[in-house]
């Protein structure tokens, strides 16, 4: 944690010591909800700057907490912040900023996993497109980001995600296939639409209480567009590929069926011109676009 931010009576931006506000709120992190609070505002302020320029724009934040990133978002200049929140032991100190930055937050009682993308698009209506910004909760993480990637039509309703996960989520996010242990249906997902990449790590000391793992801050900016082929089949392809990933293609692929019945192995491959004696880490991501429209075509 910052010393600084504990030191002074105020932090920078006229609002108390978060330490403060999660004390006056009886506000301990719940291991249930995946909640790691940071206090340290120059850590906050990193990953506001990193969602920037934020002039104008309406940004998205998933469990806000006690508002530390809230608070930094704000003070970079975004003209509005929507935060989902389904703790409501965080709704008045989330209101407390509210009241600091008028008219500027705005605060949802939800789980962010049951929202789809056209609900938060009607939120950010009036400023175009939302960004998402948001130390994500652990346990909710990569399937909030995999229903994101799936979004459908395509672009989506964001322009850019600046998202915090754990170290071993990241590199599987950015991963391709030249690092094949980290390589899976994720970093296919993420690759096919996104340009994705690791900004920076935090260390466990920065949150309360503190994780076993490295944290980092991942930027993944929508590819406009990206190769056509469906969401629904690229999931399903990639999850049978990687489901058996010690498997050829030949046998991990009988996963698959199509109108409830196995899919014809062999045909598939064919189709999608890949060679079933290769194995999912070594498909990169145009391979298995070609591997889910072969599916789509044959009935899947």
């Amino acid at each position: 944690m910052s010393g600084g931010e504990d030191a002074a009576p105020k932090a920078a931006d006229g609002l108390p010591p978060l330490r403060e506000v999660v004390k006056a709120h009886g506000l301990d992190a719940r291991k249930s909800l995946g909640q790691n609070f940071l206090f340290d505002l120059n850590l906050t302020g990193r990953i506001a700057r990193a969602a920037g320029p934020l002039a104008g724009v309406t940004v998205l934040e998933v469990g806000p907490g006690p508002g530390g990133l809230t608070r930094a978002l704000l003070a970079a200049g975004a003209g509005r912040v929507i935060a989902i929140e389904k703790d409501e032991r965080c709704f008045a100190a989330l209101a407390e900023i509210g009241a600091h930055y008028p008219g500027r937050l705005d605060v949802l009682a939800a789980d962010a996993l049951t929202l789809d993308g056209g609900d938060l698009a009607q939120k950010g209506a009036s400023a175009g497109k939302l960004r998402v910004a948001a130390n994500l909760p652990y346990n909710v993480g990569t399937a909030l980001l995999t229903q994101w990637l799936e979004t459908d039509p395509w672009p989506p309703w964001f322009d850019r995600l600046v998202l915090m996960f754990q170290r071993e989520v990241a590199e599987r996010i950015v991963a391709d296939t030249s690092d094949r242990a980290n390589y899976g249906r994720l970093g296919v997902l993420c690759g096919w639409r996104t340009q994705a990449r690791i900004l920076f790590d935090v260390p466990p000391q920065a949150f309360t209480p503190q994780p076993k793992v490295l944290s980092s801050m991942v930027e993944l900016v929508p590819r406009i567009e990206p190769l056509p082929c469906s969401g629904r089949h690229l999931s399903a392809v990639t999850q049978a590929a990687f489901g058996q990933r010690r498997k050829m293609l030949r046998q991990s692929l009988k996963a698959l069926s199509a109108a409830g019945r196995p899919i014809e192995v062999p045909a598939l491959l064919e189709e999608a011109e890949l060679d079933g004696s290769r194995r999912a880490e070594e498909i990169d991501v145009p391979g298995f676009v070609q591997l889910a429209r072969a599916f789509e075509r044959l009935g899947g």
